[in-house]
């Protein structure tokens, strides 16, 4: 890849693209990542991570956050904290993602992930696809959280945030085992939705949900309208 006139090889390793943009004077270089967003319950969660490039030998295990298992993440998580140069996260509820679609939930989240890290990054790094409005010049990287050190580390945090707080919302919504599928469409929790309906933390957009929203009854069918009314309520008293 050509990164303003520096090539990374392709065996470069996990911190070759911070590393040559660090050479172009394009530093520091901010990772972006988001989880949750296949899921049909509860919120998005973006994270950006800025990686300091003294700190980076304990990052050994570090990897795309779906490639570890739960403890191994849990472990990667603490080291990310400890090595990182500025970390911060986004939660987009589950009434904002039906008010607004995912994607453009997504991209609002990186945005403003980038916009709270507490070091101002000179090259921002998104997986997948681009992003503009980041303030500086950004690049999508094809895999990036398996690719590149920041954007592995941003998924890391985003996942460790986002699993965390679905394990929280099964204390209050014991019956959708959300402390397992983390919110995502599996036979159990298609079972659950089937049986109790939606509840305050689904995603009514969602082709699934809706269609459970409809057998459990009028009264269900009102919420998205009932959150759409609330968010706007919200963002009227934010604004004023």
């Amino acid at each position: 890849m050509d990164v303003r006139g520096t090539t990374v090889r392709s065996d470069a390793g996990l911190f070759g693209y911070e590393r040559a943009l660090t050479r172009c004077g394009l530093g520091p270089v901010a990772g972006v990542d988001e989880a949750g967003r296949g899921a049909c319950a509860g919120p998005l969660v973006v994270a950006a991570v800025i990686l300091h490039p003294g700190r980076t030998r304990r990052l050994a295990r570090l990897n795309d956050s779906k490639l570890l298992t739960e403890r191994v993440r849990e472990e990667v998580y603490a080291d990310v904290l400890a090595s990182a140069a500025a970390v911060a996260t986004v939660v987009v509820p589950a009434a904002d993602i039906d008010q607004i679609g995912v994607h453009v939930a997504n991209i609002m989240g990186m945005r403003r992930a980038v916009a709270r890290l507490g070091v101002s990054p000179g090259y921002v790094l998104t997986d997948g696809f681009a992003v503009e409005g980041f303030g500086v010049e950004s690049l999508a990287v094809i895999k990036g959280d398996r690719a590149v050190g920041c954007i592995a580390a941003a998924s890391v945090v985003a996942k460790v945030t986002r699993d965390r707080i679905m394990r929280c919302l099964h204390e209050q919504y014991a019956e959708y085992d959300f402390a397992q599928h983390k919110g995502y469409v599996t036979a159990a929790h298609t079972a659950a939705l089937a049986r109790y309906g939606p509840c305050a933390e689904h995603r009514l957009s969602y082709v699934n949900v809706a269609a459970q929203a409809g057998l459990a009854g009028k009264t269900r069918l009102l919420r998205l309208e009932e959150r759409v009314a609330m968010t706007s309520l919200r963002g009227a008293t934010e604004s004023a």
